[in-house]
């Protein structure tokens, strides 16, 4: 009994780091608690008298069971929202409610949570086991079941994705990333002037079905009607975060890193003279996203 209360609480000085792992993983802390906790039912049965490095030991086996649920995830194909990302979390007893789902969200980042989503299992795993937490590839390498040259080339490809800004040139970056900034600031403080001020006076909205009210038209033209119509659909902007859209700067929504919907914008001279507004599934599926610096 002394034992195994000396184990469990060795176990207890490594869950912080198991669950940030194991969330970067699985974008869910429902989840990630999940995940963690099955990482101690098998530490709890297994004889690690021999292992040196207990919290080594763990995130490896915390990374399996999550490289388990993401294949699971992958095979059912249940993607209510085109890109898979966490499904709402009921406030329970001694779980995640979903104020601890935002704070985990926001302190990781949304746009990350969303590029992450887009990759498959053995990419997400080997990006965020190595550049987000240091392990080396000859460690990854066995967890997804690749030789240690072609998880680097794994992590690579994830890297890409994540970091899209890296090929657009900064001259090129700079008045979008003004412009998008400038939107997203007057959407939150419902600025109607500031919003009007960022938008060419003909610009125009084009939206899909799943984006706007049934009833409301999908193609609009004109500075104010563009801007009425997105301050009065706007109440998710508190989870719009600048991404890169596409090769461009763009928003995606994504209360609690759920992605629901995304604004490519088209500039000319500093306005914006287009948006296009993605929410069907099969639309966000197709999009190239990319995690835009917050310089």
């Amino acid at each position: 009994m002394h034992e195994q209360k000396g184990l469990a609480e060795r176990f207890e000085a490594h869950r912080a780091h198991l669950r940030g792992v194991a969330y970067r993983m699985l974008g869910s802390l429902g989840e990630a608690e999940d995940a963690v906790q099955e990482s101690w039912f098998r530490l709890s049965r297994a004889d690690t008298s021999g292992v040196e490095n207990l919290g080594g030991w763990l995130t490896t086996v915390v990374s399996r069971v999550c490289m388990d649920l993401l294949r699971a995830r992958e095979a059912r194909r249940e993607e209510p929202q085109g890109v898979h990302l966490p499904e709402p979390l009921l406030d329970r007893e001694g779980g995640a409610s979903p104020e601890q789902e935002a704070l985990m969200a926001d302190s990781v980042g949304l746009a990350l949570l969303v590029v992450l989503d887009t990759l498959g299992p053995a990419e997400r795993v080997a990006f965020v086991l190595h550049d987000l937490f240091s392990m080396p590839f000859e460690e990854i390498a066995p967890i997804v079941g690749r030789a240690p040259a072609a998880t680097r080339q794994l992590a690579s490809r994830a890297r890409r994705r994540v970091q899209g800004a890296a090929a657009i040139p900064e001259a090129e970056l700079a008045p979008q990333r003004a412009a998008v900034h400038a939107f997203l600031a007057a959407l939150r403080a419902g600025d109607l002037d500031a919003l009007l001020a960022v938008l060419d006076p003909d610009v125009v909205l084009r939206a899909d079905s799943a984006s706007v009210p049934p009833g409301v038209p999908t193609d609009l033209r004109g500075a104010r009607t563009a801007a009425t119509l997105a301050l009065n659909v706007s109440r998710g902007a508190v989870s719009a975060r600048p991404a890169l859209v596409d090769g461009a700067v763009g928003i995606v929504v994504a209360p609690r890193g759920r992605l629901l919907l995304a604004l490519r914008f088209t500039l000319l001279h500093g306005k914006v003279v287009q948006i296009d507004v993605v929410a069907e599934p099969a639309s966000l599926r197709e999009l190239d996203l990319g995690v835009l610096d917050t310089r």
